[in-house]
């Protein structure tokens, strides 16, 4: 049988991702004392925009998380580190440039972090890449970021240090070098998958996509260990996928997608829970039968995801309002995240 469903380098990217988020709330904290203390309009306008795509990258930040499916605590390093700076930050042995370019380091710190998960999630598995796409978002702006934190420093050291302004120097070069990178990366910007107004049918799309990444690992593979990880990390995805459904998507649709067909689809999910525990009790050594048992549960999901996302979409597109489907979004995936914190505190 299977003997967990945990695995030892997910539970490390799972940390790794939580201390990103804890990294990504402090960068806002922040940015909000440097705005208060700001006294340069045109610096403290600057650093409102920077702020503003901060609060919109913590929403995508906790989209990978729940994506990714294992919600896990952030390092004992980050836990101590986030007061220590908090408190340096809050002191007054430090001028509003110097402060500036502690915030510059940590927006760098936090640039790398994000850009080692994406490395990380090439070793261990297709699925890890699937969920952790939109983090290239947060990636790019954060390096962007940085470089006009380079440009505000030397505007701000010189007029700490002359009273007057800088002559055309970094600043200009990184204005010009973010214009002509926009040009090149700004679709990565437009194709963020986590705006605020997501809807209800590309979170479950996401779920869909990651899912069928794990079958087509679990299909390439007769490596017991490495079954044993695919399997563990679909039996997590699948159950709080389906209840968070469940709880939050099939009760709002039954009205107009029809008795009949809601309960079939709760009938699906039904022999879908029955058939992973069905897997979980087979030796992943005896891959060939693994393995089949896993492609007769891939048929059944398939089937299961076709109408979801043909009919059950069309009838959510055609009776809800965009207003509603975010708001379906945004429960379903607080559904999901709290039923992925009660399967950390019970697998």
């Amino acid at each position: 049988m299977v003997t967990t469903l945990d695995d030892t380098k997910r539970l490390m990217i799972g940390e790794r991702l939580a201390d990103l988020k804890a990294f990504q709330n402090l960068i806002i904290s922040n940015e909000q004392k440097l705005i208060d203390a700001c006294p340069y309009e045109d610096v403290r306008e600057r650093l409102q925009n920077m702020l503003s795509d901060d609060q919109k990258n913590i929403g995508i930040i906790d989209t990978v998380i729940v994506q990714y499916g294992i919600q896990a605590e952030p390092s004992a390093a980050t836990k101590t580190f986030v007061p220590q700076f908090e408190q340096m930050m809050s002191g007054d042995e430090f001028t509003f440039y110097q402060k500036l370019m502690h915030h510059e380091l940590m927006k760098h710190g936090q640039a790398m972090s994000g850009i080692m998960i994406h490395k990380a999630a090439q070793v261990v598995g297709a699925d890890i890449e699937v969920a952790i796409t939109p983090l290239n978002t947060v990636n790019f702006e954060g390096r962007a970021h940085q470089e006009q934190l380079k440009g505000i420093l030397e505007q701000v050291g010189v007029r700490e240090m002359t009273g007057q302004e800088a002559k055309q120097g970094l600043w200009g070069r990184v204005q010009d070098a973010l214009a002509a990178l926009s040009g090149v990366a700004g679709s990565v910007i437009t194709q963020n998958t986590d705006k605020q107004d997501i809807n209800i049918q590309t979170l479950i799309q996401l779920d869909h996509n990651k899912v069928n990444t794990i079958f087509t690992e679990i299909g390439a593979t007769k490596d017991p260990q490495k079954l044993e990880e695919y399997f563990g990390q679909l039996y997590k995805d699948l159950l709080a996928h389906a209840q968070a459904e469940e709880e939050v998507v099939y009760p709002r649709v039954r009205s107009f997608y029809g008795d009949d067909n809601t309960q079939e689809l709760y009938d699906e999910q039904a022999q879908m829970k029955q058939m992973l525990d069905e897997i979980k009790s087979i030796d992943p050594a005896a891959a060939d039968e693994f393995r089949s048992k896993v492609k007769d549960l891939m048929d059944a999901v398939g089937d299961h995801i076709r109408q979801e996302e043909s009919t059950m979409f069309a009838a959510i597109d055609n009776n809800c309002s965009s207003e509603q489907k975010e708001q379906m979004a945004t429960e379903f995936k607080a559904a999901k995240s709290k039923i992925q914190q009660e399967f950390a505190g019970s697998m």
